[in-house]
């Protein structure tokens, strides 16, 4: 076999292994963002997650130890600020869901959708656009839009997130008790 045969082969290879390397980043970091709207809805679809303390480790266990949390632009700056590291994080969610709130949350769906990923070896970002109806105990609801332009790390052969970004498109009241039927739990992935 000739050489020039075993260098366009290996080169060949070596473009395959990384085509390959950036769709599985791609799908990883697609799940993992994928997973934490799944987490943050309500109620909780993740079946025995007994509590939202838990719910807030199962989302901070998608996050690097140096990650960012941040509402960006004129209306999430304020309301959200910014959260850097894990325990800035956690006490960001336990502002969500450390206590009892009133009126209560009922129902909260992350809808994602113009998804866009870019992969730079072991850094990626990705951008998203979110629709998220929230319900409440005393009927109020509303519909809430937001960009986000979120970043990903591989660490350990594990992608996670290393900053969550997120700025408003639009908040819209939707008419009261917009929801008929809703469960109080999910048992979707009850076995």
């Amino acid at each position: 076999m000739s050489s020039s045969i075993t260098e366009n082969t290996a080169e060949a290879i070596a473009a395959l292994t990384a085509r390959i390397n950036v769709l599985e980043a791609e799908a990883d970091i697609r799940r993992i963002q994928a997973r934490y709207m799944f987490l943050c809805d309500t109620p909780c679809p993740e079946f025995g997650i007994a509590d939202d303390a838990q719910r807030i480790e199962k989302i901070l266990d998608l996050y690097t130890d140096d990650a960012v949390w941040e509402g960006v632009g004129e209306y999430y700056t304020g309301q959200f600020g910014r959260a850097e590291g894990k325990a800035a994080i956690r006490k960001h969610f336990q502002g969500f869901w450390g206590e009892k709130q009133d009126p209560a949350l009922l129902l909260n769906a992350h809808y994602l959708t113009s998804e866009q990923i870019h992969v730079t070896g072991d850094e990626a970002t990705g951008q998203w656009i979110h629709m998220q109806p929230w319900l409440f105990s005393d009927g109020r609801s509303l519909l809430r839009s937001s960009r986000l332009n979120n970043a990903f790390r591989k660490e350990n052969g594990r992608w996670l997130i290393t900053r969550t970004r997120t700025e408003n498109v639009f908040i819209a009241d939707l008419p009261t008790n917009f929801a008929s039927d809703y469960p109080s739990e999910s048992v979707l992935l009850k076995d």
